[in-house]
């Protein structure tokens, strides 16, 4: 065999086994990728005092599958509580199920995950037995009769009902006791019109009025003696 010959069958085995070790290991990827039951599972939880089924897909390669839950009796379907459809994610991607479901339940889950005309899964999972104690309901806070009463601002049955030890009504003798002290002493408080004089001429209302005169007299003959001075220099500044 020529020395080129050689070379070529060598590149041919090592392009050989390159392409085998590509081939396992895409086939290995897919596989890992591939959806499968195990990427499935099942719950009975309750939420908000509800019980609730809820079904979770891993299935990383996203294919779209349809979940369909059961009521079991004695290894029979009893009745369907709800079919919808779910696309799986790495993370886990979750749908669920309105079920009031009792304590020991059973509830048989089947997934069919198709794409294209390829079935990955149309299996149950394993049977799912709902915990053994119920969902407890939400209770609301229900006010006292006294709360009640006080937010809507009505008075208590006790308020609205009249004492009996009420202060009963002053007697007639009471009454006139109290009129005859409530009246006024004869003359205790009257004003005599000599007291009003003698107010009056304190205040000094009558004491400046002959200043006031006097002033009025005064302010008249400066007038005058302005007038009638300037009437005399206005008649000798005429002879002139």
């Amino acid at each position: 065999m020529s020395h080129n010959r050689r070379i070529a069958a060598r590149s041919a085995r090592i392009l050989g086994v390159s392409a085998a070790s590509a081939a396992l290991a895409l086939s290995a990827a897919g596989s890992a990728l591939a959806c499968s039951l195990a990427d499935f599972s099942a719950a009975a939880l309750c939420d908000g005092g509800k019980g609730v089924i809820t079904v979770t897909d891993k299935d990383a390669s996203g294919v779209p599958a349809v979940v369909t839950v059961y009521l079991e009796n004695n290894g029979s379907d009893l009745r369907q509580v709800g079919e919808q459809t779910v696309i799986g994610t790495k993370g886990g991607a979750q749908v669920q199920f309105a079920e009031e479901w009792k304590p020991g339940a059973v509830y048989r889950v089947h997934v069919t995950a198709t794409r294209g005309n390829k079935t990955f899964v149309n299996d149950d999972i394993p049977l799912l037995t709902a915990p053994a104690k119920a969902c407890a309901a939400e209770q609301t806070a229900k006010p006292s009769p006294s709360t009640t009463q006080s937010a809507t601002g009505k008075p208590s049955p006790s308020a609205s009902t009249p004492s009996d030890t009420a202060t009963p009504a002053p007697s007639d003798a009471t009454a006139t006791a109290s009129g005859s002290a409530a009246a006024p002493a004869p003359g205790g408080n009257d004003i005599s019109p000599a007291a009003q004089e003698s107010n009056l001429a304190e205040t000094g209302a009558d004491s400046n009025t002959p200043v006031i005169a006097g002033i009025a007299a005064a302010l008249v003959v400066v007038g005058g003696a302005a007038v009638f001075f300037g009437m005399r220099r206005r008649g000798a500044g005429n002879r002139h």
